[in-house]
Protein backbone atom coordinates (compact mmCIF):
# COMPACT_ATOMS: atom_id res chain seq x y z
CA UNK A 1 0.00 0.00 0.00
CA UNK A 2 2.91 2.32 0.74
CA UNK A 3 4.83 1.74 -2.29
CA UNK A 4 1.17 2.23 -4.43
CA UNK A 5 0.75 5.84 -2.75
CA UNK A 6 4.48 6.78 -2.89
CA UNK A 7 4.36 5.44 -7.07
CA UNK A 8 1.17 7.90 -7.06
CA UNK A 9 2.77 10.84 -5.38
CA UNK A 10 5.42 10.69 -7.48
CA UNK A 11 3.35 11.03 -10.43
CA UNK A 12 1.59 13.80 -9.38
CA UNK A 13 5.08 15.83 -8.35
CA UNK A 14 6.83 14.93 -11.73
CA UNK A 15 3.26 16.57 -13.44
CA UNK A 16 3.14 19.53 -11.13
CA UNK A 17 7.13 19.91 -12.01
CA UNK A 18 6.24 20.45 -15.45
CA UNK A 19 7.19 23.83 -16.20
CA UNK A 20 4.83 25.05 -19.44
CA UNK A 21 6.84 24.03 -23.13
CA UNK A 22 5.47 24.46 -26.35
CA UNK A 23 2.06 23.03 -28.24
CA UNK A 24 1.90 20.12 -30.13
CA UNK A 25 3.10 21.02 -33.66
CA UNK A 26 6.50 19.70 -34.16
CA UNK A 27 9.18 21.11 -36.56
CA UNK A 28 10.00 24.32 -35.46
CA UNK A 29 13.43 24.14 -35.84
CA UNK A 30 13.26 24.15 -40.03
CA UNK A 31 14.37 27.51 -40.60
CA UNK A 32 11.92 29.46 -42.51
CA UNK A 33 12.86 31.02 -46.16
CA UNK A 34 14.95 34.08 -46.27
CA UNK A 35 12.58 36.41 -47.36
CA UNK A 36 9.41 35.40 -45.37
CA UNK A 37 10.76 36.99 -42.43
CA UNK A 38 8.37 40.23 -41.50
CA UNK A 39 9.25 44.13 -40.28
CA UNK A 40 10.23 44.49 -37.26
CA UNK A 41 11.37 41.39 -35.87
CA UNK A 42 14.06 40.76 -33.60
CA UNK A 43 16.91 38.20 -34.36
CA UNK A 44 18.54 36.41 -31.57
CA UNK A 45 21.70 34.63 -32.08
CA UNK A 46 23.54 32.52 -30.24
CA UNK A 47 25.91 29.42 -29.61
CA UNK A 48 24.74 25.97 -28.39
CA UNK A 49 26.62 23.42 -26.06
CA UNK A 50 24.42 20.14 -25.38
CA UNK A 51 25.44 16.99 -24.08
CA UNK A 52 22.27 15.51 -26.02
CA UNK A 53 22.58 13.05 -28.87
CA UNK A 54 21.43 13.99 -32.17
CA UNK A 55 18.12 13.63 -33.45
CA UNK A 56 17.45 11.84 -37.29
CA UNK A 57 15.27 14.72 -37.84
CA UNK A 58 16.99 17.93 -38.84
CA UNK A 59 13.40 19.44 -37.87
CA UNK A 60 14.26 18.11 -33.77
CA UNK A 61 18.14 18.30 -34.32
CA UNK A 62 18.78 16.77 -30.34
CA UNK A 63 16.95 14.61 -28.80
CA UNK A 64 16.70 13.51 -24.78
CA UNK A 65 19.51 11.12 -24.99
CA UNK A 66 22.73 11.17 -23.84
CA UNK A 67 25.53 11.81 -25.76
CA UNK A 68 29.01 10.42 -25.13
CA UNK A 69 30.99 13.88 -26.91
CA UNK A 70 29.30 17.42 -26.52
CA UNK A 71 27.91 19.01 -29.42
CA UNK A 72 27.37 22.03 -30.88
CA UNK A 73 24.96 24.37 -33.09
CA UNK A 74 25.07 27.80 -33.84
CA UNK A 75 20.98 29.33 -33.97
CA UNK A 76 19.47 32.46 -34.86
CA UNK A 77 15.48 32.98 -33.80
CA UNK A 78 13.18 36.23 -34.77
CA UNK A 79 11.15 37.58 -32.32
CA UNK A 80 7.86 38.96 -33.39
CA UNK A 81 7.45 42.95 -32.88
CA UNK A 82 6.85 44.05 -29.26
CA UNK A 83 3.36 45.09 -30.23
CA UNK A 84 2.50 41.56 -31.18
CA UNK A 85 3.39 40.45 -28.48
CA UNK A 86 3.43 40.39 -24.61
CA UNK A 87 6.76 40.17 -22.62
CA UNK A 88 8.35 37.00 -20.98
CA UNK A 89 6.25 34.70 -23.15
CA UNK A 90 7.36 32.45 -25.80
CA UNK A 91 4.59 32.75 -28.92
CA UNK A 92 4.64 29.01 -30.31
CA UNK A 93 3.60 28.61 -33.83
CA UNK A 94 0.37 26.84 -34.49
CA UNK A 95 0.79 25.51 -37.39
CA UNK A 96 4.38 25.48 -39.91
CA UNK A 97 5.75 27.78 -41.58
CA UNK A 98 5.12 29.82 -38.27
CA UNK A 99 4.25 33.37 -38.39
CA UNK A 100 7.13 35.55 -38.03
CA UNK A 101 4.87 38.87 -37.19
CA UNK A 102 3.40 36.98 -34.32
CA UNK A 103 5.29 33.75 -33.78
CA UNK A 104 8.51 33.07 -32.78
CA UNK A 105 10.39 30.91 -35.49
CA UNK A 106 13.81 29.63 -36.30
CA UNK A 107 15.94 31.61 -39.37
CA UNK A 108 19.21 29.77 -38.70
CA UNK A 109 20.09 25.77 -37.40
CA UNK A 110 23.31 24.56 -37.73
CA UNK A 111 25.10 21.85 -36.29
CA UNK A 112 28.36 22.52 -36.36
CA UNK A 113 31.72 21.04 -35.50
CA UNK A 114 33.62 22.90 -32.24
CA UNK A 115 36.16 25.12 -33.88
CA UNK A 116 33.20 26.39 -36.05
CA UNK A 117 31.30 27.27 -32.89
CA UNK A 118 34.57 28.95 -31.07
CA UNK A 119 34.51 31.49 -34.28
CA UNK A 120 30.87 31.70 -34.03
CA UNK A 121 31.42 32.78 -30.75
CA UNK A 122 34.09 34.71 -31.46
CA UNK A 123 31.82 36.66 -33.74
CA UNK A 124 29.10 37.52 -31.09
CA UNK A 125 31.34 38.69 -28.62
CA UNK A 126 33.00 41.20 -30.74
CA UNK A 127 29.46 42.27 -31.66
CA UNK A 128 28.49 42.74 -27.70
CA UNK A 129 28.96 46.11 -25.94
CA UNK A 130 30.64 43.85 -22.92
CA UNK A 131 33.29 41.03 -23.82
CA UNK A 132 30.93 38.91 -21.64
CA UNK A 133 29.66 35.39 -22.09
CA UNK A 134 26.25 34.63 -20.45
CA UNK A 135 25.34 31.02 -20.16
CA UNK A 136 21.87 29.58 -20.09
CA UNK A 137 21.32 26.33 -18.24
CA UNK A 138 17.60 25.49 -18.47
CA UNK A 139 15.71 23.18 -16.62
CA UNK A 140 13.26 19.82 -16.24
CA UNK A 141 10.70 18.96 -19.18
CA UNK A 142 12.64 20.86 -21.74
CA UNK A 143 13.38 19.66 -25.45
CA UNK A 144 15.69 21.52 -27.19
CA UNK A 145 13.56 23.85 -28.99
CA UNK A 146 11.97 24.87 -25.80
CA UNK A 147 15.84 25.69 -24.37
CA UNK A 148 16.54 27.67 -27.36
CA UNK A 149 13.26 29.52 -27.67
CA UNK A 150 13.23 30.25 -24.06
CA UNK A 151 16.37 31.37 -24.21
CA UNK A 152 15.88 34.26 -26.96
CA UNK A 153 13.28 35.05 -25.19
CA UNK A 154 15.12 36.06 -21.80
CA UNK A 155 17.61 37.70 -24.12
CA UNK A 156 15.61 40.04 -25.94
CA UNK A 157 13.23 40.98 -22.98
CA UNK A 158 15.88 41.73 -20.68
CA UNK A 159 17.94 43.70 -23.72
CA UNK A 160 21.39 41.42 -23.00
CA UNK A 161 21.24 40.05 -26.59
CA UNK A 162 23.07 43.53 -27.10
CA UNK A 163 25.47 42.95 -24.60
CA UNK A 164 26.61 39.59 -24.74
CA UNK A 165 27.39 36.37 -26.25
CA UNK A 166 24.86 34.27 -25.77
CA UNK A 167 25.72 30.29 -24.89
CA UNK A 168 23.23 28.13 -23.94
CA UNK A 169 24.18 24.78 -22.26
CA UNK A 170 21.30 22.08 -23.08
CA UNK A 171 21.78 18.60 -21.05
CA UNK A 172 19.81 15.62 -22.09
CA UNK A 173 15.81 16.15 -20.82
CA UNK A 174 13.52 13.97 -22.36
CA UNK A 175 11.17 16.93 -21.89
CA UNK A 176 8.55 14.02 -20.87
CA UNK A 177 6.44 15.00 -16.86
CA UNK A 178 7.37 11.03 -15.98
CA UNK A 179 10.95 11.88 -17.11
CA UNK A 180 11.60 13.38 -13.53
CA UNK A 181 14.73 10.85 -12.25
CA UNK A 182 16.08 10.49 -15.88
CA UNK A 183 16.40 14.21 -15.88
CA UNK A 184 17.93 14.32 -12.65
CA UNK A 185 20.51 11.88 -13.82
CA UNK A 186 21.18 13.51 -17.07
CA UNK A 187 22.10 16.59 -14.73
CA UNK A 188 24.60 14.23 -13.00
CA UNK A 189 26.09 13.14 -16.32
CA UNK A 190 26.51 16.76 -18.04
CA UNK A 191 28.66 18.31 -15.02
CA UNK A 192 31.71 17.50 -16.66
CA UNK A 193 30.86 18.63 -19.35
CA UNK A 194 29.81 22.05 -18.26
CA UNK A 195 33.06 22.61 -16.13
CA UNK A 196 34.65 22.00 -19.48
CA UNK A 197 32.34 24.26 -21.19
CA UNK A 198 33.40 26.95 -18.89
CA UNK A 199 36.90 26.62 -18.23
CA UNK A 200 37.10 26.61 -22.24
CA UNK A 201 35.55 30.44 -22.18
CA UNK A 202 37.67 31.35 -19.05
CA UNK A 203 40.67 30.63 -20.98
CA UNK A 204 39.46 32.65 -23.78
CA UNK A 205 41.68 35.95 -23.50
CA UNK A 206 38.75 38.26 -25.59
CA UNK A 207 36.28 36.83 -22.81
CA UNK A 208 36.30 39.21 -19.69
CA UNK A 209 33.41 38.27 -17.78
CA UNK A 210 30.96 35.27 -17.45
CA UNK A 211 27.82 34.93 -15.99
CA UNK A 212 25.78 31.95 -15.78
CA UNK A 213 21.81 32.31 -15.47
CA UNK A 214 20.26 28.43 -14.45
CA UNK A 215 16.79 27.44 -14.18
CA UNK A 216 15.19 24.89 -11.59
CA UNK A 217 16.83 21.57 -11.66
CA UNK A 218 19.57 23.18 -13.94
CA UNK A 219 20.56 24.75 -10.86
CA UNK A 220 21.81 21.41 -9.62
CA UNK A 221 24.68 20.77 -12.67
CA UNK A 222 26.11 24.74 -12.70
CA UNK A 223 26.43 24.38 -8.57
CA UNK A 224 27.68 20.85 -9.45
CA UNK A 225 30.30 21.81 -12.19
CA UNK A 226 31.22 25.07 -10.31
CA UNK A 227 31.89 23.29 -7.36
CA UNK A 228 34.46 20.65 -9.47
CA UNK A 229 36.47 23.05 -10.66
CA UNK A 230 37.00 24.77 -7.53
CA UNK A 231 37.86 21.74 -6.08
CA UNK A 232 40.28 20.73 -8.93
CA UNK A 233 41.93 24.17 -9.24
CA UNK A 234 40.94 25.74 -5.31
CA UNK A 235 38.52 28.15 -6.57
CA UNK A 236 35.77 28.92 -9.60
CA UNK A 237 37.72 30.82 -12.06
CA UNK A 238 38.28 34.33 -11.52
CA UNK A 239 36.22 35.54 -15.09
CA UNK A 240 33.22 34.01 -13.96
CA UNK A 241 31.54 36.92 -11.58
CA UNK A 242 27.78 35.96 -11.29
CA UNK A 243 25.51 33.20 -11.01
CA UNK A 244 22.23 34.00 -11.21
CA UNK A 245 19.84 30.59 -9.86
CA UNK A 246 16.06 30.77 -10.57
CA UNK A 247 13.76 28.34 -9.03
CA UNK A 248 16.70 26.27 -7.62
CA UNK A 249 15.44 22.37 -7.29
CA UNK A 250 18.65 21.66 -5.18
CA UNK A 251 18.14 20.33 -1.67
CA UNK A 252 18.91 23.52 0.69
CA UNK A 253 20.99 21.64 3.03
CA UNK A 254 23.44 19.95 -0.61
CA UNK A 255 23.42 23.69 -2.33
CA UNK A 256 24.71 25.35 1.28
CA UNK A 257 27.50 22.81 1.17
CA UNK A 258 28.11 23.36 -3.08
CA UNK A 259 28.30 26.90 -2.38
CA UNK A 260 30.15 26.67 0.74
CA UNK A 261 33.23 24.70 -1.67
CA UNK A 262 33.16 27.19 -4.01
CA UNK A 263 35.36 29.20 -1.72
CA UNK A 264 35.83 32.64 -0.33
CA UNK A 265 37.03 33.79 -3.56
CA UNK A 266 33.51 32.08 -5.52
CA UNK A 267 31.59 34.42 -7.67
CA UNK A 268 28.29 36.96 -6.46
CA UNK A 269 25.47 34.29 -6.09
CA UNK A 270 21.92 35.89 -6.52
CA UNK A 271 18.92 33.61 -5.53
CA UNK A 272 15.57 34.40 -7.12
CA UNK A 273 12.94 32.22 -5.25
CA UNK A 274 9.69 32.34 -4.60
CA UNK A 275 7.16 30.74 -1.25
CA UNK A 276 4.57 29.75 -3.71
CA UNK A 277 6.47 27.88 -6.49
CA UNK A 278 4.10 24.49 -6.26
CA UNK A 279 6.52 22.74 -8.56
CA UNK A 280 9.11 22.90 -5.96
CA UNK A 281 6.75 22.40 -2.90
CA UNK A 282 6.06 18.70 -4.74
CA UNK A 283 9.99 18.32 -5.63
CA UNK A 284 9.97 18.76 -1.57
CA UNK A 285 7.61 16.58 -1.00
CA UNK A 286 9.41 13.44 -3.67
CA UNK A 287 12.85 13.98 -1.65
CA UNK A 288 11.34 14.95 1.92
CA UNK A 289 13.81 18.24 1.86
CA UNK A 290 13.36 22.01 1.05
CA UNK A 291 14.10 23.16 -2.12
CA UNK A 292 16.54 26.18 -2.20
CA UNK A 293 14.18 28.28 -4.86
CA UNK A 294 11.35 28.00 -2.09
CA UNK A 295 12.30 29.13 0.97
CA UNK A 296 11.90 32.26 3.00
CA UNK A 297 14.40 33.95 2.92
CA UNK A 298 13.51 36.29 6.06
CA UNK A 299 12.96 33.42 8.69
CA UNK A 300 15.52 31.26 10.04
CA UNK A 301 17.79 29.59 9.34
CA UNK A 302 17.84 30.87 6.22
CA UNK A 303 17.83 34.68 6.73
CA UNK A 304 20.98 34.13 9.09
CA UNK A 305 22.57 31.92 6.61
CA UNK A 306 21.96 33.96 3.63
CA UNK A 307 23.66 37.04 5.16
CA UNK A 308 26.15 34.95 6.58
CA UNK A 309 27.19 33.63 3.06
CA UNK A 310 26.45 37.31 1.94
CA UNK A 311 24.07 35.58 -1.27
CA UNK A 312 21.94 38.17 -2.56
CA UNK A 313 18.05 36.89 -3.07
CA UNK A 314 15.19 38.29 -5.18
CA UNK A 315 11.65 36.92 -3.70
CA UNK A 316 9.28 36.90 -6.37
CA UNK A 317 6.56 35.26 -4.15
CA UNK A 318 4.04 38.29 -4.72
CA UNK A 319 4.61 38.37 -8.42
CA UNK A 320 1.66 37.17 -10.80
CA UNK A 321 2.69 33.53 -13.22
CA UNK A 322 1.50 32.86 -16.41
CA UNK A 323 1.88 29.11 -14.98
CA UNK A 324 -0.69 27.34 -13.15
CA UNK A 325 2.85 26.10 -10.47
CA UNK A 326 4.61 29.38 -10.38
CA UNK A 327 7.89 27.84 -11.62
CA UNK A 328 9.11 30.38 -14.03
CA UNK A 329 8.28 33.98 -12.51
CA UNK A 330 12.21 34.98 -13.14
CA UNK A 331 11.65 34.71 -17.56
CA UNK A 332 8.19 35.63 -17.07
CA UNK A 333 7.80 38.62 -15.25
CA UNK A 334 9.02 42.29 -17.17
CA UNK A 335 10.24 43.54 -13.83
CA UNK A 336 12.43 40.74 -13.28
CA UNK A 337 13.94 39.99 -16.54
CA UNK A 338 14.68 44.11 -16.83
CA UNK A 339 16.29 43.43 -13.40
CA UNK A 340 18.82 40.86 -15.36
CA UNK A 341 19.50 42.76 -18.34
CA UNK A 342 20.33 45.58 -16.04
CA UNK A 343 22.71 43.78 -13.92
CA UNK A 344 24.68 42.59 -17.49
CA UNK A 345 24.40 45.63 -18.94
CA UNK A 346 26.12 47.55 -15.66
CA UNK A 347 28.70 45.38 -15.61
CA UNK A 348 28.29 45.31 -11.92
CA UNK A 349 26.98 42.72 -9.79
CA UNK A 350 23.33 43.06 -8.43
CA UNK A 351 24.67 44.11 -5.05
CA UNK A 352 27.71 46.22 -6.25
CA UNK A 353 29.66 47.86 -2.99
CA UNK A 354 28.63 51.58 -4.28
CA UNK A 355 25.19 50.91 -5.40
CA UNK A 356 22.66 47.89 -4.20
CA UNK A 357 20.08 46.28 -6.21
CA UNK A 358 17.60 47.73 -3.88
CA UNK A 359 18.90 51.09 -3.89
CA UNK A 360 18.98 51.17 -7.91
CA UNK A 361 15.40 50.17 -7.61
CA UNK A 362 14.37 52.60 -5.42
CA UNK A 363 16.19 55.54 -7.78
CA UNK A 364 13.20 54.33 -10.53
CA UNK A 365 10.26 54.70 -8.49
CA UNK A 366 10.81 58.26 -7.98
CA UNK A 367 9.55 57.98 -4.51
CA UNK A 368 9.84 60.08 -1.85
CA UNK A 369 12.57 61.06 0.11
CA UNK A 370 12.60 59.41 3.17
CA UNK A 371 13.68 55.70 3.37
CA UNK A 372 10.40 54.59 4.25
CA UNK A 373 8.71 56.24 1.07
CA UNK A 374 11.61 54.67 -0.80
CA UNK A 375 10.71 51.00 0.93
CA UNK A 376 7.03 51.56 -0.50
CA UNK A 377 8.10 52.95 -4.02
CA UNK A 378 10.25 49.47 -4.04
CA UNK A 379 7.17 47.32 -3.20
CA UNK A 380 4.58 49.18 -5.47
CA UNK A 381 6.63 49.91 -8.30
CA UNK A 382 8.17 46.26 -8.51
CA UNK A 383 7.11 44.30 -5.61
CA UNK A 384 10.07 42.00 -5.23
CA UNK A 385 11.85 41.74 -1.98
CA UNK A 386 15.51 42.24 -2.42
CA UNK A 387 17.72 40.92 0.15
CA UNK A 388 21.70 42.31 -0.01
CA UNK A 389 24.07 43.54 2.73
CA UNK A 390 23.25 47.28 1.35
CA UNK A 391 20.09 47.40 1.28
CA UNK A 392 19.20 45.41 4.49
CA UNK A 393 21.53 47.39 5.92
CA UNK A 394 20.04 50.92 5.03
CA UNK A 395 16.19 50.30 4.86
CA UNK A 396 15.98 47.19 7.46
CA UNK A 397 14.04 47.94 9.77
CA UNK A 398 11.75 50.03 7.38
CA UNK A 399 11.33 47.04 4.58
CA UNK A 400 10.52 44.69 7.29
CA UNK A 401 8.03 46.92 8.28
CA UNK A 402 6.12 48.23 4.82
CA UNK A 403 6.23 44.23 3.77
CA UNK A 404 4.68 43.63 6.93
CA UNK A 405 1.92 45.87 5.88
CA UNK A 406 2.00 44.96 2.48
CA UNK A 407 1.28 41.32 3.27
CA UNK A 408 -1.98 42.57 5.44
CA UNK A 409 -2.94 44.51 2.34
CA UNK A 410 -2.62 42.49 -0.43
CA UNK A 411 -0.79 42.86 -2.92
CA UNK A 412 -4.00 43.50 -5.35
CA UNK A 413 -4.64 46.85 -3.59
CA UNK A 414 -1.64 48.49 -5.56
CA UNK A 415 -3.39 47.66 -8.90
Amino acid sequence: MATKHLRTLSLLIVAALALAGCSSVKGFLVPIPADYDAPGTSHVEMVVATTRTKAASPAVMFSGGRASEPSFADMIVSIPPDANRKIGQVQWPQHLPGNPAVDFVTLKADIVDKSTAIGAFSRLLRQARKKEALVFVHGFNQRYEDAVYRFAQILHDSGADADVAPVLFTWPSKGSISSYLYDRDSNNYSRDALESLLRSLAKDPQVEKISILAHSMGNWVTLEALRQMAIRDGRVAAKIKLVLLADADVDVGIASQQIATLGPNRPHIVLFVSEDDRALAAARDLWQAPRLGAIDPNVEPYKGKLEQEKLSVINMTHLPSHDEFNHGKFAEDPRVVELIGRSLASGQTLTDSRVSLGETIMRTTGGAASSIGHAAGLAISAPIAIIDPETRDQFGDQLDEFGRSVEQIGPGSFH
